[in-house]
């Protein structure tokens, strides 16, 4: 089953449900908010995509960190810690299928490719 890994109130999060609920593809979703994330999570998503896709350097919670804390973001590890702390900077949906990533973000046209083939 898919997870759908995210926070409720985000628009393309809002989107990936309808567009799933919408399809009838089965899901479980998985909200930072409540439940956080762990380290171990975010080195495995590193792993597959790579610190700078999971960071979210377009959203809200990025442009209002301090200028002179986002030029310490430089590697894995300054990333991690950041994502850590500040869960909202986290790229979303990410969604996963027996622990890899299938998608990040939403695109329709992606997601009809890939879900409804």
């Amino acid at each position: 089953m898919y997870i759908v890994y995210g926070i409720p109130n985000c628009n393309t999060v809002k989107d990936t449900i309808n567009f799933l609920k919408t399809n009838q593809i089965e899901y479980t979703f998985h909200d930072y908010k409540k439940k956080g994330i762990t380290e171990e999570k975010l080195q495995d998503w590193c792993k597959q995509k790579g610190w700078e896709v999971l960071l979210n350097k377009k959203g809200s919670t990025w442009r209002a960190y301090d200028i002179n804390h986002q030029r310490k973001i430089v590697n894995e590890k300054t990333a991690i810690a950041f994502l850590l702390e500040k869960q909202s900077a986290i790229k979303r949906p990410i969604i996963e299928l027996d622990g890899k990533i299938v998608m990040i973000g939403f695109d329709e046209t992606s997601y009809t490719l890939f879900f409804i083939r």
